[in-house]
């Protein structure tokens, strides 16, 4: 008999009932270093004070009004994004996959309005991850994630990531533009090279294509800039946000150079709660601690102490490692044995961390991690490899 709760996850026998920090707790008391943050969204960790003082304000005063009317925190929120980015303009919506849903009508609907509705075919990459809706899974094209779903959505074109030259050969009448993450997430943190997103950037230019960025996982700081594209000294035309955007509440976002927004007229697209009060107040939380002088250097500095400490990992256990990758606190350990055991042993060792593709484990710690907990998780890490090399070991 089927569970009342639909059994789309493989869920771990853990339910916890609090949290503190980068910390998590069970009914019985365990504790777990959280370095998977709710896949790299509790960007505050857990039980923020700010945070929490932020949603019970909001909540006591009104938690949802719909579109229909102004809404103050999302005005608010809006105009903060924008001067803090490249973005001219901003739409509010509810998750990682509704934004992209919208970066891609975006995209489509400024080719239309600009003379030219063939052009509705989007460029996209071996590896990516855009989300579990119809449209997304043809973007992301991933055989696996659309079996059993029908006829696959068409206008989206797949190329070899970081292949600038396979980007070139794509590009046909009916290329509308381009969407990239800068570090593949799901795909097993795979950075773009910075001048390949440079390239991107002229290509776009030269061909008059809009170039987008799903920074739904590297985006709201977690590389130390507020978004990973910024280390390329690049902008996109159009960006999705999510994940981190609000702490753990769900929430997401598109920014958009007014080229691109300024067709996004009344009627063209919608959300029912998108931008509620209560979602504006929480990113807006998180933006008060994200923006603070000195919270992104020390992002990166703790991100470069973490990179240093799991290199020595790599090093010390080329048995179970073959590498380390990533930015900032987006990393992975990619893992020459089954990433199951890999995580099952880090488990055991109590830390929570993200199974991620390329047979990749993925650490992506709360932003507000410090240099011990870090210390705290790679001494974990390395009670893991110490139980795994044995039996690794003995099978080779």
């Amino acid at each position: 008999m089927i569970a009342p709760l639909m059994p789309t996850y493989n869920r771990a026998d853990l339910a916890f009932v609090r949290g503190e920090g980068v910390w998590l707790y069970t009914a019985d008391g365990r504790r777990f270093l959280d370095f998977g943050a709710g896949i790299a969204t509790s960007s505050l960790g857990h039980n923020h004070p700010h945070l929490v003082a932020a949603i019970s304000a909001q909540a006591g005063r009104v938690m949802h009004v719909s579109n229909l009317y102004r809404v103050p925190e999302a005005e608010r929120l809006a105009a903060r994004l924008v001067a803090a980015s490249f973005a001219d303009s901003v739409f509010f919506c509810n998750s990682g996959a509704e934004a992209n849903e919208g970066m891609v009508k975006m995209i489509r609907k400024t080719m239309a309005e600009t003379g030219q509705p063939e052009r509705f075919r989007i460029i996209c990459f071996e590896g990516a991850f855009h989300g579990r809706t119809l449209a997304m899974l043809a973007a992301t094209g991933n055989a696996k994630y659309l079996a059993g779903f029908g006829p696959c959505v068409q206008g989206f074109d797949h190329v070899p990531f970081n292949d600038i030259e396979a980007v070139r050969r794509a590009i046909g009448p009916e290329t509308a533009g381009i969407i990239v993450e800068p570090i593949q997430g799901e795909g097993g943190i795979r950075p773009a090279r910075l001048e390949f997103l440079r390239m991107l950037r002229e290509i776009c230019d030269e061909h008059g294509l809009v170039l987008g960025m799903d920074e739904i996982q590297s985006g709201m700081g977690r590389t130390g800039k507020l978004f990973a594209h910024e280390w390329a000294g690049i902008a996109p035309d159009v960006m999705s946000l999510a994940k981190g955007i609000a702490g753990g509440f769900p929430m997401g976002a598109i920014l958009a150079r007014e080229w691109v927004a300024k067709h996004m007229t009344a009627g063209t697209h919608g959300t029912t709660f998108g931008g509620n009060p209560l979602a504006c107040a929480a990113a807006n939380a998180v933006l008060d601690v994200v923006l603070a002088s000195g919270f992104l250097a020390g992002v990166e500095r703790i991100g470069d102490h973490l990179w240093e400490a799991l290199s020595a990992v790599v090093a010390d256990f080329p048995e179970i490692f073959e590498e380390l990758r990533g930015a900032g606190l987006m990393l992975g350990l990619k893992c020459r044995i089954p990433q199951a055991e890999v995580q099952q042993a880090l488990l055991n060792a109590g830390l929570l961390a993200v199974n991620a593709g390329e047979n990749v484990v993925r650490f992506v710690p709360p932003l507000i991690v410090s240099a011990a907990e870090c210390d705290q998780a790679v001494a974990m890490i390395r009670a893991a490899a110490r139980h795994l090399t044995p039996a690794s070991s003995a099978a080779a």
